[in-house]
């Protein structure tokens, strides 16, 4: 009797070690998927670091000299210098 209980109980701890390995909460799907989030997630990161290093750099620019500030006023709002002419050509 003794010699039957030991192989059942190695087959069933077994059985609960491979459900865990495809079922649990560690298990190879799950892993899998939360991988995948994460590289999902480090380009989107990626992308947001570069966003945020041009805007450091505009506002460097915009504090460190006139000439970002000159560029901005010309181009978003349409300012000219005093005794200059604006020539504006469409399409």
């Amino acid at each position: 009797m003794r010699y039957r209980l030991v192989p059942l109980a190695l087959i069933a701890l077994l059985a609960i070690l491979h459900a865990q390995l495809w079922v649990g909460r560690g298990s190879v799907p799950n892993v899998a998927a939360m991988t995948q989030q994460l590289m999902h997630q480090k380009g989107k990161n990626e992308l947001a670091r570069q966003a945020n290093d041009r805007l450091a750099a505009e506002v460097r620019d915009l504090k460190e000299g006139m000439e970002m500030v000159e560029e901005k006023a010309r181009f978003e709002l349409g300012m000219v210098r005093p005794n200059e002419i604006l020539v504006q050509i469409t399409k």
